[in-house]
């Protein structure tokens, strides 16, 4: 296993956490990245995987609760964003979560963090405090820190409009505006499917089909997000924005 954690590096943790472990191994474990650990089941990715569940779960039940006038598809699109990996990240290096990470040697230069690293911690962090304090303990932790996120994601309903993700995404990164060509038509005029495609710049991304030329450019802008890596869909079809769709807000950062 790994090296002890300092006295005052678990005090530290604690105080971050506003939680003090019962179970202080189960807290350096989840603090323990792969790289230090002698096998990977001594590391924090098993914690990482439960802290995810528990960080969904926290986020829905409390738009089940507080938006009563959101469908199911709304509801979805809104968790998505605020349980992506960017919002973690900015959450965990916000509370310093990025100074108690334990990392091996070649992983040492904290400055170069990737976010991903850091998201993982978080949720690591967030399965930790679910064995070692119950739903509650973990559910405090979750919302202190983001809930402003998810109110800022509900009132701005970007969340829900992938045109508009894609082409913030566009400008900020390429200095491009996405372009929508509708590339095909069929079936008779009550009934029309369009097949619609989106350019930037020079490239052309997938070609979606929809009932409406809004609802095939919506979709179109989906593909573009996920080849651009900035986003991405799991197995059941929910999508994961990893790119921020919400303006940054000085009160977030």
């Amino acid at each position: 296993m790994a090296e002890s954690m300092d006295p005052q590096e678990i005090l530290k943790a604690e105080e971050m956490l506003g939680h003090s472990f019962s179970d202080r191994a189960l807290l350096k474990r989840a603090l323990t990245h792969a790289s230090l650990a002698t096998s990977r089941l001594e590391s924090n990715e098993r914690l990482e995987f439960l802290g995810d569940a528990v960080l969904g779960m926290v986020v829905c039940e409390y738009l089940h609760n507080k938006f009563d006038d959101l469908l199911e598809g709304e509801m979805t699109k809104i968790k998505s964003t605020v349980v992506s990996r960017r919002v973690c990240a900015k959450v965990a290096f916000k509370i310093g979560l990025d100074e108690v990470l334990r990392l091996g040697k070649g992983m040492s230069n904290r400055a170069a963090l990737p976010g991903s690293v850091v998201a993982a911690v978080y949720e690591a962090l967030i399965g930790a405090l679910y064995i070692d304090g119950g739903m509650d303990v973990a559910k405090k932790f979750i919302l202190d820190q983001l809930e402003p996120w998810i109110e800022r994601a509900a009132e701005s309903g970007h969340q829900s409009n992938f045109k508009s993700v894609l082409q913030q995404a566009a400008q900020q990164h390429f200095q491009q505006t996405p372009l929508y060509m509708v590339l095909d038509e069929k079936g008779p005029d009550h009934a029309k499917c369009f097949e619609v495609c989106v350019e930037i710049g020079a490239r052309r991304f997938p070609s979606a089909w929809g009932p409406s030329k809004k609802e095939a450019e919506q979709d179109a802008a989906l593909h573009a997000l996920v080849e651009l890596g900035f986003a991405d869909r799991s197995e059941c079809g929910d999508v994961r924005i990893c790119y921020a769709e919400l303006p940054d807000d000085p009160e977030l950062n």
